[in-house]
């Protein structure tokens, strides 16, 4: 049976935006479909983060989510956080249409994003290749523009 979620994006700014979530089992990979707007365009690192607590705002939702201790990557790599989905971009419209698929998310079993924070930054992601230590981290992407919780929907 297949598994759906939500995530209402929402930031200090004018940054907003909703994203669908959907596996068909728990072997399927998970498609993230939905938009962002209020963005400049370009590219902007986007990330499943640890904690679904945004009591003080995004910056509560903790680091990635990265149950499996990994260095920071892009989304195709083999050793990354679990929660890299590496940039989504936006258009000169300011809006980011998002059409992903991932096989390390899942909805359902002890590593279920469900209830975790999904958040936009500021600045593009560099996939864990910038050369420096934060790059490893957090792929050097800058502040948490919006953010929200993962929910289960029907």
């Amino acid at each position: 049976m297949a598994m759906k979620a939500v995530c209402v994006l929402k930031g200090a700014g004018d940054t907003s935006g909703t994203v669908y979530f959907e596996q068909e089992n728990e072997s399927a990979p998970v498609k993230l479909t939905g938009e962002i707007k209020g963005l400049t365009p370009g590219e902007h690192g986007f990330h499943v983060h640890a904690f679904g607590d945004n009591t003080n705002g995004c910056i509560s939702a903790g680091p990635h989510y990265n149950p499996h201790n990994k260095t920071h990557a892009g989304p195709t790599d083999a050793d990354r956080h679990l929660g890299d989905l590496g940039n989504v971009t936006a258009g000169a419209d300011n809006i980011a249409k998002i059409d992903i698929k991932d096989s390390m998310l899942t909805l359902t079993g002890p590593y279920s994003i469900i209830g975790r924070t999904m958040v936009i930054h500021e600045k593009a992601d560099d996939l864990g290749k910038g050369g420096n230590e934060e790059s490893l981290k957090t792929g050097n992407a800058g502040g948490r523009l919006a953010c929200g919780v993962i929910g289960i929907t029907q």
